[in-house]
C-alpha cells in the first residue's frame, strides 16, 4: 500500500506508512490530555488520506467513550458526578467523554443506549435524543411523527408568539408580540426543561376536540370557542417602534422636531396636529390610528436659496413629520427621547396594539399540524361532555392520517392524564411507549383509556353518535396574523417609471394579477373583465400614432396640432394603449430599431 497523505486544516503536511497508527496514536494522545481535545482526526481508507482538524466553526458532539465492548462512563464516575466530586470537564480530560466533529464520526460506530454496546462499538450517545437541534429537542414525542411534519413544527415553534423577553417594557423593538398569558406545556422534554424555556413560554395548553364540524373546520381550519377567547386565549399584544431624528445637513442646516408652523411647505393642517404636546411630539397613551402625525418635524429646503414673490431670497422649511403606517392603529405605550451616535437627537415611539384572535390567523400544534381560525363560535353552541367540558379548539380528524402525526394523538392523551393527575408529563425523544401508563391511569380516573368523549350536540342536547377524541394539547399562535396582511385597494400611488400601480401592502399597492388568473378570464370568455384588470385599472394611457408611417405622433403646444415628427404628416390617430408597451416602444427606440404602428378605425 502507498504511502498516505496527511493533511492539517486542509493544508498537505507529510506521507506516513502506516497512517492508522497515526491516527489510533493520536486519539490515544488526546485522551489522556497530552494534545488539546478540540483536535480532531480522521482516515479515509478510500483515498487513503489522513484528515486532522484544529480549527474554528466545526460543529462537535461529546459522545461517551467505550473501551473493549464497555463506556468508560461507569456507575462510580456517575455517583461521583452526582455527588460534585468531578465535572464534566474532567470526564473530558479524562478521555472519559469527547467531541467529534463531522469528520471524525465517519470513523466511529456508536450505539444509540448503552443495552446495545457490543465490541465493534467506539462510542455511546449520551441521550439518543441528542440527535435533534435544538428546537426538535423540545418537540414531544417526535419519533412518532413523519419527517416533514417535524420539520415544519421546528420552524413553526420559532414563529409562535409568547414572551420573548422579561424586559420587554424597557426596550424599542421594530416590531414583537408579548402574549398575555403564556403557558408552560402539560407535556415537556428534558431539554425544555434544561432550556429554562417555560420562563420563554410560548403557547397555551387547550382542550382539543377532533371532530368534523359544520363545515367550518374544513381542511386545516379550527373552530374556537369565544368563551375562551373572552378569558384571553391566545391574546396578544404587539409592540412596534416608531422612530425619526434630527438630521444635521452641510452647511449647518438640521431638521428641528416642533409643532409645524402653517407657513411650512406641506403643513397637513391644525387637526392633523392635535395628539402632540407643546415638544411636538405625542402624548403617551394616546390613541392613534393610520397617517395620524406622531412626531412634528421640519427641514430645511431642498434647494436652500428660494426666491420670495418680492424678489427677495426666503428660506422655506419642509413638513416632514413621522406619521403612523397606513393600516396600522394602537395605543401609545412609550415615548423615549435620546441621542444617537452623531449626537442627533433620537425620539422612539412605541405603539401597542392588542390581537385578539380573529378569523383568518394562523395556530399550530407542536406536530406541525397547522390551522386557519375559521370561526369563533360562542360557548353555547360548543358540543359539550357529560359533566359540562367544553372544548377550546375543534380540529378536523382528517388532518391526522395521511399526515401520519400520531405524536399529536399521544400528547392530547398525555396532556389529559397530566391535567387529570396534575402532574407533568416526559415526552423527550426515544423513551419508553407511555401509551400503556396513559390508558391504564385514565381508566383508574373513570375515563375511557383511549381518551374518547361522549359529546353532545348544543342545538338538540342529544349525544352525538359517534364517539369524539378529546384531550389536552399545547397550541401556539403563530405570527401570521390576519389584522397585519389584509390589503384591498382602489385607487393609489402609480410607480414613475411604469405608471402600474406599487407594489407591497405598505406602499398601498395593487394586488398583482398574474398570468395563471388571466387564463382563468381567457377561459370565461370575458374580455372586458380582462382589459379592465390589465390595462383600465392598472396603467391605460392614450398615445398619438401617425396613420401613414406608422410611428408614434407628438402634439405641438405652439400651433395647436397633432404631427408626426418623421414624416411631418398631420393624419394622427389617439390610440388608448398600456403605459409598459408605450415604454416598450421607446426602449426599442433607443436600441436603435424604429417601430411602426398599424391603425385602423373600430369596427
Amino acid at each position: 500500500m502507498s504511502e498516505a497523505f496527511i493533511y492539517v486544516n486542509g493544508r498537505f503536511v507529510g506521507t506516513h506508512k502506516d497512517p492508522e497508527r497515526v491516527v489510533k496514536r493520536l486519539r490515544e494522545l488526546r485522551r489522556a490530555g497530552i494534545i488539546h481535545s478540540e483536535v480532531n482526526v480522521r482516515f479515509d481508507p478510500l483515498t487513503n488520506e489522513v484528515f486532522i482538524n484544529t480549527d474554528r466553526g466545526r460543529v462537535r458532539h461529546p459522545y461517551i467513550v467505550v473501551k473493549d465492548g464497555k463506556p468508560l462512563l461507569d456507575a462510580v464516575l456517575l455517583e461521583k458526578l452526582k455527588k460534585g466530586e468531578i465535572s464534566w470537564d474532567d470526564l473530558v480530560k479524562q478521555g472519559v467523554i469527547e467531541y467529534l466533529d463531522a469528520e471524525e464520526e465517519e470513523n466511529a460506530y456508536i450505539a444509540l443506549s448503552e443495552d446495545e454496546v457490543t465490541d465493534k462499538h467506539t462510542h455511546l450517545e449520551i441521550d439518543p435524543s441528542t440527535i435533534f437541534g435544538v428546537v426538535v429537542s423540545m418537540l414531544p414525542y417526535p419519533e412518532y411523527n413523519s419527517s416533514p411534519r417535524i420539520t415544519m413544527a421546528a420552524s413553526m415553534a420559532k414563529q409562535s408568539l409568547g414572551l420573548y423577553a422579561e424586559n420587554y417594557v424597557n426596550r424599542f423593538d421594530t416590531r414583537v408580540y408579548v402574549m398575555y398569558y403564556p403557558q408552560k406545556p402539560m407535556v415537556n422534554t428534558e431539554a425544555y426543561r434544561a432550556l429554562h424555556m417555560e420562563r420563554r413560554a410560548a403557547g397555551q395548553n387547550a382542550i382539543v376536540a377532533l371532530i368534523a364540524y359544520k363545515g367550518y373546520n374544513l381542511e386545516d381550519a379550527i373552530i374556537i370557542n369565544k368563551g375562551a377567547v373572552d378569558r384571553g386565549f391566545a391574546r396578544v399584544a404587539m409592540f412596534r417602534t416608531y422612530e425619526t431624528e434630527e438630521i444635521h445637513y452641510p452647511g449647518g442646516h438640521k431638521d428641528k422636531i416642533e409643532i409645524p408652523d402653517p407657513s411650512v411647505l406641506g403643513y397637513r393642517g391644525e387637526g392633523a396636529y392635535s395628539k402632540l404636546d407643546e415638544d411636538g411630539i405625542v402624548v403617551p397613551e394616546v390613541f392613534v390610528s393610520e397617517r395620524e402625525v406622531l412626531v412634528g418635524k421640519t427641514s430645511p429646503p431642498r434647494f436652500l436659496e428660494e426666491t420670495g414673490i418680492f424678489g427677495d431670497v426666503e428660506e422655506k422649511k419642509r413638513e416632514s413629520s413621522l406619521s403612523m403606517k397606513s393600516g396600522e392603529e394602537g395605543w401609545v405605550d412609550s415615548v423615549m427621547i435620546t441621542e444617537n451616535a452623531e449626537g442627533n437627537k433620537l425620539v422612539k415611539v412605541r405603539i401597542r396594539a392588542i390581537k385578539v384572535p380573529e378569523v383568518g390567523d394562523k395556530f399550530a400544534s407542536r406536530h406541525g399540524q397547522k390551522g386557519v381560525l375559521g370561526l369563533i363560535l360562542p360557548q353555547e353552541d360548543m358540543p359539550f361532555t357529560a359533566s359540562g367540558m367544553v372544548p377550546d379548539l375543534i380540529v378536523n380528524p382528517h388532518a391526522i392520517p395521511s399526515r401520519m402525526t400520531a405524536g399529536h394523538l399521544l400528547e392530547m392523551l398525555g396532556g389529559k392524564v397530566g391535567a387529570l393527575y396534575g402532574e407533568e408529563v416526559d415526552a423527550t425523544a426515544f423513551r419508553e411507549n407511555p401509551l400503556k401508563v396513559f390508558e391504564e391511569k385514565l381508566e383508574a380516573m373513570g375515563y375511557d383509556r383511549f381518551g374518547r368523549e361522549v359529546l353532545y350536540d348544543p342545538e338538540t342536547g342529544k349525544a352525538i353518535e359517534a364517539e369524539i377524541y378529546m384531550g389536552n394539547i399545547y397550541y401556539q399562535r403563530l405570527h401570521h396574523l390576519v389584522s397585519n396582511k389584509m390589503h384591498a385597494r382602489s385607487r393609489g400611488p402609480v410607480q414613475l417609471l411604469t405608471h402600474q400601480p406599487t407594489e407591497g401592502r405598505s406602499r398601498e399597492g395593487g394586488l398583482r394579477f398574474g398570468e395563471m388568473e388571466r387564463d382563468c378570464l381567457i377561459g370565461y370568455g370575458v374580455s372586458l373583465a380582462l382589459k379592465d384588470r390589465l390595462m383600465d385599472e392598472s396603467d391605460r394611457t392614450k398615445i398619438l400614432v401617425c396613420k401613414e408611417c406608422g410611428s408614434t405622433a407628438m402634439h405641438d403646444y405652439a400651433r395647436k396640432r397633432n404631427v408626426c415628427p418623421v414624416c411631418g404628416s398631420e393624419n394622427v390617430a389617439e390610440v388608448e394603449v398600456t403605459y409598459a408597451f408605450k415604454l416598450l416602444l421607446d426602449e426599442i427606440k433607443s436600441m436603435g430599431i424604429f417601430p411602426r404602428l398599424k391603425v385602423e378605425e373600430k369596427g
